[in-house]
């Protein structure tokens, strides 16, 4: 974010609802689909201790496509397949690909830049590495800008859950148009919500996380987002309005100061306190709209509004096999006529967010659905790869295996516990 002079404060309820609607929920008909890809990195020298490489050796291996938080002066230009690059606290690494109006092509662009990307972190002894769960390293923040630092002592305030979605977690997330008009978006937006759990189960494939499991969960990936704090997390979709009235009473967990500096809130202040002036002592200034696309950024719905709709509830997954569960997510979401039948197969199990990260499809009635669910996807998508990857899944989910059953495990460094 940037420290120039804020714009125009919003100090009332009604404006702040109004621009959250403007921006949250951007209106016309379904074309597009995106997605966003993380990795774990670690460095190939065998007397780092930590693994885990620092800001100079990334922002060198990436040059003109890192991103200004580890670089503040680079151009930050996309990838030759128009994806952005991005850095996590813990040093993942992120691809934010541009929109497209196939899966096909936007795999495509996502592989080519993968392979970029793998090059020029690889030319500076950086690994990239596939998986959701960190299970070798303790989290160790490699971002030490004050918005950071801020967030983590947020976090643990509630425990070492925050740290770890921070540092040692990895996600596929995957971005589809809204739709039509605010019905249907709220349709769409629900309908992600209820196949939630489900596919939450189908691509879960984190079992293990540093200093986490000491209870068996499918995804400790969504343990670590779920335990970190629940108040940020409304557990189904909702209507617009109320929405932007959740967000906004949600605490604040850090805000820029009029002096450019960052500010860690009391835990109980709100964006609403801020606007009415609350914080004036303290910050200097009344919130203004980049305070408020800031704070819809803490926030962690599962599926998050932000123009598009954006999943986050699915595990990164293992080698090669990330276009999975974005075809399944695009192939249940293409065409409202098979939307009945998804929300027929899904609504049972459409609250089961725990169950779905605790038991995985280990669940009987979420493997069902899972299975289900894939092979409706396979059956709705054209011949081809993506067809019959998803059979492949829905036959897995069937049999109750992990996505690791469908190509070599996630790298034994990522999936064991640490020796040292």
């Amino acid at each position: 974010m940037t420290t120039t002079a804020p714009t125009t404060a919003i100090t009332s309820r009604p404006a702040a609802a109004a621009h959250l609607t403007r921006v949250c929920f951007k209106l016309g008909p379904p074309r597009l689909v995106g997605a966003e890809l993380e990795w774990f990195t670690r460095t190939t020298d065998p007397h780092d201790s930590s693994g885990r490489p620092d800001v100079p050796r990334l922002a060198a291996a990436l040059g003109d496509h890192a991103p200004r938080t580890i670089s503040p002066d680079s151009p930050v230009r996309p990838l030759t397949s128009g994806s952005l690059v991005s850095v996590e606290p813990g040093g993942q690494i992120e691809l934010s690909s541009i929109p497209f109006d196939s899966v096909d092509a936007l795999c495509r662009s996502l592989a080519a830049d993968e392979r970029e990307l793998r090059g020029m972190l690889g030319a500076q002894g950086i690994r990239v590495i596939a998986g959701a769960g960190d299970a070798t390293r303790a989290p160790h923040r490699i971002l030490t800008s004050d918005r950071y630092r801020s967030m983590e002592a947020a976090f643990a305030r509630r425990g070492i859950f925050g740290s770890l979605m921070m540092c040692n977690t990895a996600a596929v997330q995957v971005a589809l148009d809204a739709g039509v008009d605010p019905d249907h978006a709220v349709t769409r937006w629900t309908r992600l919500h209820t196949i939630g759990p489900a596919m939450t189960a189908a691509f879960a494939c984190s079992p293990r996380l540093h200093g986490a499991d000491d209870e068996r969960w499918a995804s400790q990936r969504m343990r670590a987002w779920l335990g970190t704090d629940r108040t940020r997390i409304p557990p189904h979709a909702q209507t617009i309005e109320d929405y932007a009235d959740w967000v906004l009473s949600v605490p604040l967990l850090c805000v820029r100061c009029a002096d450019g500096s960052w500010y860690a809130p009391p835990p109980e202040a709100t964006f609403a306190d801020w606007m009415s002036g609350h914080l004036d002592d303290a910050v200097g200034r009344r919130p203004d709209a980049g305070d408020l696309a800031y704070h819809v950024t803490t926030v962690f719905p599962m599926v998050r509004p932000q123009g598009y709709l954006e999943v986050r509830y699915l595990d990164g997954q293992p080698e090669g096999l990330w276009r999975v569960p974005i075809a399944a997510v695009a192939a249940l979401m293409a065409d409202d006529a098979v939307g009945a039948e998804v929300d027929a197969i899904a609504g049972p199990t459409a609250d089961a967010w725990m169950r779905g990260a605790q038991c995985g499809l280990a669940d009987p009635e979420l493997r069902s659905t899972a299975a289900r669910l894939l092979t409706l996807a396979a059956d709705v998508t054209p011949s081809g790869p993506d067809r019959d990857l998803l059979a492949a899944a829905a036959a897995r989910c069937g049999r109750g295996e992990p996505p690791a059953a469908q190509s070599p495990a996630v790298p034994a460094d990522l999936d064991r516990q640490d020796p040292r």
